[in-house]
């Protein structure tokens, strides 16, 4: 008589289930990395923006301001930014003295919404959801 090879149904299912728990461990961790990542590239297109700004005032004695402020720094927003955050530059007109705040806010019912809004001031102030600092 011939001797049978192969998985029993039972091997099979303890494979699958051990592989379900492994998934859903690893699972939220990788969302979480991807969201630290397009964090991180928010934060690094804000320091790219006020570094602009910084050049900006030496050439024209003000900053960029309002609505077009990103494109008058010869600047657009990537498309990895533009995809989970709305940037924006405020105040709308110049200060005296000249001011700038620029704010990436998480757009609702994205991955990074938990985030809150980051922003970064002409002082060099760092804040995330209102808490200094990223």
């Amino acid at each position: 008589m011939k001797k049978a090879r192969g998985f029993t149904l039972i091997e099979v299912m303890i494979v699958v289930t051990i592989i379900g728990i492994l998934a859903a461990i690893a699972w939220p961790n990788y969302q979480n990395h991807l969201r630290k990542g397009r964090r991180a590239e928010a934060q690094s297109f804000l320091m790219d923006v006020a570094n602009r700004q910084t050049q900006y005032l030496l050439d024209a004695r003000t900053y960029a301001l309002g609505a077009s402020a990103i494109t008058d720094l010869k600047m657009a927003v990537p498309t990895t930014v533009a995809s989970f955050y709305t940037v924006t530059v405020t105040p709308a007109a110049p200060t005296v003295p000249p001011s700038f705040t620029v704010t990436a806010t998480p757009i609702a019912g994205s991955q990074q919404a938990p985030d809150g809004a980051l922003t970064i001031d002409n002082t060099g102030q760092k804040t995330r959801a209102g808490t200094p600092g990223w």
